[in-house]
C-alpha cells in the first residue's frame, strides 16, 4: 500500500457515481423487505433503459445493492442523461409500480448523482469503486435536504428527488449538456449529522408537488457568508424552484409558496 502523499500515484478514471435509496424502507413490514429490495435494481433498470442507456447500465463498472437501495458507476459521457431523463422515467417507473401493488404507502426513492476519480479495481473481497467520489455520493444521498424534499412534497405526486453534486452541475448542467435549464435545480447546502459533510449541492424534482412547508437551505452566492467550514457555495448559479415556477431574488432569496397541508 502506497502512503498517501508520498510519491505519484496513477489517478484513476473519472466516473459517475449513482446512488438510489428508496424512503421509509426500514419502517415497513419486515415481511416485505426482500421482496422491495428485488424489484428496486429492476425499477432503476427499467428507467435506465427508457433513457436510452440499457447499453451503460449493462456494462456498469462498479454495482452495490445496499439492500433498500443501489450505487453503481457508470461513464461520465452519459451524465447528461442520469440529469435528464433518466429521473423523469424512475419516477414514471414508480408512478406504475405504485398503481400496480395499490399499496398505501407509495415507493419514493432519493437519488444523488457526482462524478469523481474512483478505481473499478475489484478487491480480495468483491469491492470495487472505493474512494472520496463514492462517498461524497452517499453523503449527499444522505444529506437532510433531499430528504427533506420528500417529506415536503405530496407523496401521492412527487416520487423522485435527485440531489447532484455542485461538480456535476457546474460541469455538466451550468454549460447546457443536460435537456434541464439550470434554474431547474435548487442551491442546497448538503450536510449530514453526526458526518464531517457539509458541500454546496443542487436540488432536482422531476414532478413536483404544491406542499412545500419550507424552503431547503438555499447555498449562499460568492460574496455572501458560506454555509460553514468545508463548504462551497455554488457561485455561478442562484436560483430556487418553487412548485415548478423559478423564483430570484437579488441577493439568492428563495421564496417558497405556502403550505397547502403536510406531505
Amino acid at each position: 500500500m502506497i502512503t498517501p502523499f508520498t510519491e505519484p500515484r496513477p489517478l484513476p478514471d473519472y466516473r459517475a457515481v449513482l446512488a438510489v435509496d428508496a424512503k421509509g424502507f426500514t419502517r415497513r413490514p419486515g415481511s416485505t423487505h426482500a421482496d422491495l429490495a428485488a424489484v428496486i435494481p429492476g425499477l432503476v433498470e427499467s428507467a435506465m433503459e427508457a433513457a436510452g442507456l440499457a447499453d451503460a447500465w449493462a456494462a456498469r463498472e462498479f454495482f452495490s445493492h445496499t439492500g433498500d437501495g443501489l450505487a453503481t458507476g457508470l461513464p461520465t459521457r452519459i451524465v447528461p442523461h442520469l440529469l435528464h431523463p433518466f429521473p423523469l422515467h424512475l419516477q414514471e417507473q414508480l408512478e406504475r409500480f405504485r398503481y400496480q401493488q395499490a399499496a398505501a404507502e407509495p415507493l419514493r426513492m432519493r437519488v444523488a448523482l457526482h462524478i469523481g476519480p474512483l478505481s473499478a479495481a475489484v478487491g480480495p473481497y468483491g469491492s470495487s469503486g472505493n474512494g472520496d467520489a463514492r462517498n461524497d455520493t452517499h453523503r449527499l444521498l444522505d444529506s437532510g435536504p433531499v430528504r427533506e424534499a420528500l417529506e415536503r412534497h405530496s407523496a401521492h405526486v412527487t416520487l423522485v428527488a435527485l440531489i447532484v453534486s455542485d461538480r456535476v452541475f457546474q460541469d455538466v448542467v451550468v454549460p447546457g449538456y443536460t435537456g434541464r435549464h439550470p434554474h431547474h435545480f435548487t442551491p442546497v447546502t448538503a450536510a449530514v449529522a453526526g458526518k464531517d459533510f457539509n458541500q454546496a449541492a443542487w436540488l432536482y424534482l422531476p414532478s413536483p408537488s404544491g406542499t412545500v412547508s419550507a424552503p431547503p437551505q438555499a447555498a449562499p452566492e460568492a460574496g455572501h457568508a458560506g454555509p460553514g467550514p468545508g463548504a462551497t457555495a455554488p457561485a455561478k448559479f442562484a436560483v430556487g424552484v418553487n412548485h415548478g415556477q423559478v423564483n430570484e431574488s437579488a441577493h439568492g432569496t428563495f421564496h417558497f409558496g405556502s403550505a397547502g397541508g403536510a406531505a
